[in-house]
């Protein structure tokens, strides 16, 4: 039975809607809902909308996108159990679970983590944080709880759960390496693995960090990297790296056996000893060699009659032929590839080049000409030999040396004189054979060339995955505020998490259909947010009312959500 009741409180009158019912033989009030005062009730029956007090906004697309994967590669799970401690605050396998969540969305300092933070949903998934629990100390503390031993396991039993509960493709993978530049004093005995070294990024001023990673094609997702001194040169790094990766290989098999894979990579790695190894190795590859090693092929003309055209496979542009040869000491398959595209950059590059070495010689040859005139007396007198250094330095860029002829001439006067030309001739032979042609070389002599070469092409992957890395918008790797070696290598333990949680994410919307770049892709998903209208507390609620939903969303983030199977938080109420 129900019931409208009209109360009296303190000289006003207020009005609940309550339940009635038997119970052993007396009529008892169930329960009661309070209406309030009677124009509260005129005005919710003329459907006016109450006004919240205030409402607050959370990050809700990518951090609950990146949430979802972190749950699903069992990311703190797998650090706690490598790496326990007393049950005390937050774990480690949650503190390394937000900074790599951070760095796949909005990159921070340890000192803005929190601020980060507790803007996003994140809150609800770690209720006990709080920012002294995310201050910069508590991060480092758990940081130091993790050695280079155990940061390889965790990043090892983590990535063998994703391979098997996603079904990558290991075929095809890319290797390559690069550095990071850091700021890291030159004094600091504390961290030799910064060194200065060919920055490429062009600061070779600083202390570097290199980096290398095997990444698949399917996805681009991180399979095994490594962090080590900033001085090592790629040639004599890869033979290590191989050695570790192959034995990390065979484990993803269980059985001992790695799978059927061939490894891309560039022509930077290329050594006598390398190509040895991975002949011990018994591994499949597809790489490319200096054209400069192999004349004979580099000086076949560009429209030679042996090329054969793949523009019908898709490659646009595109002619090769192949020829067997003897190269580091074994029979080898090299496929000789030209592409229209790469001839075009490569032209305007050399044109570009030469423009800005004549305005550099001939400032030069005006400076002396000007000397032997008396209109410069000042400074040191200006020698053959110094002459000829300035000159080498302008002709230092690819090829110039073989298209513009210097001549350095002492005259009666002791000044030298200097005299130039652009050979014709020279630039004609160099488009016709050099430029636009790539010479690859592979084990799989059983594909077709077309095979081969969107095989090598697939290396512009891992290139991308650098650049998204450095990028200080979206970069994973930026800040690096840490200048010990075990820091570092933590620091690029949760990088190459972010980068695994996102690439997850892209490859599930690719799979679906949308075809998206990553950096569009974060800037839709942080566009979607959580917005909490709290309204006034009631008589007798414990806790104000709140009203959660979802900002105004596009059509694409309405299709992102729903391919990422993303679940918005329910309408929360106080009772």
């Amino acid at each position: 039975m129900e019931r409208l009741e009209r109360k009296m409180v303190n000289g006003n009158v207020y009005y609940y809607y309550s339940n009635w019912a038997w119970r052993n033989g007396k009529c008892r009030r169930v329960w009661q809902k309070y209406l309030g005062k009677l124009e509260d009730i005129a005005k919710a029956v003329g459907g006016s909308i109450p006004t919240p007090d205030f409402a607050e906004i959370f990050e809700w697309g990518l951090s609950s996108a990146l949430w979802q994967e972190t749950v699903r590669a069992e990311v703190i799970g797998t650090i706690d159990r490598l790496c326990p401690k007393r049950n005390q605050g937050l774990s480690t396998g949650e503190y390394l679970a937000i900074t790599a969540i951070n760095r796949a969305s909005d990159p921070k300092s340890k000192r803005g983590i929190w601020e980060w933070f507790c803007q996003t949903v994140l809150l609800r998934h770690f209720p006990i944080a709080s920012k002294n629990l995310l201050s910069s100390q508590r991060f480092w503390d758990h940081m130091e709880r993790i050695n280079s031993n155990t940061a390889k396991k965790i990043w090892e039993s983590i990535i063998r759960g994703v391979i098997e509960r996603e079904k990558i493709d290991l075929s095809s993978l890319s290797y390559d390496g690069t550095n990071f530049y850091t700021f890291i004093d030159t004094f600091n005995a504390k961290c030799p693995i910064a060194i200065r070294g060919k920055n490429k990024q062009g600061r070779s001023n600083l202390r570097q960090v290199s980096y290398a990673l095997f990444c698949t094609s399917d996805g681009h997702i991180p399979l095994y990297y490594d962090v080590y001194p900033g001085n090592r040169n790629d040639a004599k790094q890869f033979p290590l790296l191989l050695r570790r990766f192959h034995s990390f290989f065979k484990q993803l098999s269980g059985n001992g056996k790695p799978p059927k894979t061939t490894i891309v990579f560039d022509k930077g790695n290329n050594s006598a000893d390398n190509f040895a190894l991975i002949d011990l190795l018994k591994l499949d590859y597809v790489g490319s060699v200096k054209l400069s090693e192999h004349k004979e092929l580099a000086d076949v003309l560009n429209e030679d009659t042996a090329f054969i055209s793949h523009e019908s496979s898709g490659l646009e542009g595109c002619k090769a032929f192949r020829v067997g040869k003897k190269v580091y000491d074994k029979e080898r398959t090299l496929v000789v590839c030209y592409n229209q595209k790469l001839f075009n950059t490569q032209l305007l590059t050399v044109q570009a080049d030469i423009e800005k070495a004549v305005a550099r010689l001939s400032a030069l040859q005006k400076k002396l000409q000007d000397r032997a005139d008396g209109l410069i007396k000042g400074g040191r007198p200006p020698t053959k030999a110094s002459v000829e250094r300035q000159c080498k330095s302008i002709l230092s860029r690819q090829y110039l040396e073989g298209l513009i002829t210097v001549t350095v001439t002492t005259p009666k006067d002791v000044i030298p004189r200097l005299s130039y030309y652009i050979d014709g001739d020279a630039l004609k032979k160099l488009s016709n054979t050099y430029l636009g042609k790539t010479i690859l070389i592979t084990s799989r002599k059983e594909w077709d060339d077309e095979m081969i070469i969107k095989a090598y092409r697939s290396q512009y992957v891992i290139e991308n995955v650098f650049k998204e890395m450095k990028s200080r918008r979206d970069g994973t790797w930026w800040p690096l505020h840490h200048w010990t070696n075990s820091k570092i290598l933590v620091h690029g333990l949760y990088c190459t998490i972010a980068t695994l949680m996102r690439s997850l994410i892209l490859r599930r919307v690719t799979i679906a259909g949308v075809k998206i770049s990553l950096s569009r892709l974060l800037t839709e998903l942080r566009g979607v947010r959580e917005v909490i209208n709290i309204y006034p507390r009631k008589r007798g609620e414990k806790q104000p009312r709140q009203q959660t939903t979802i900002s105004k969303t596009t059509k694409l983030q309405e299709q992102l959500v729903s391919i990422l199977q993303l679940k918005q938080q329910k309408e929360v109420s106080a009772t």
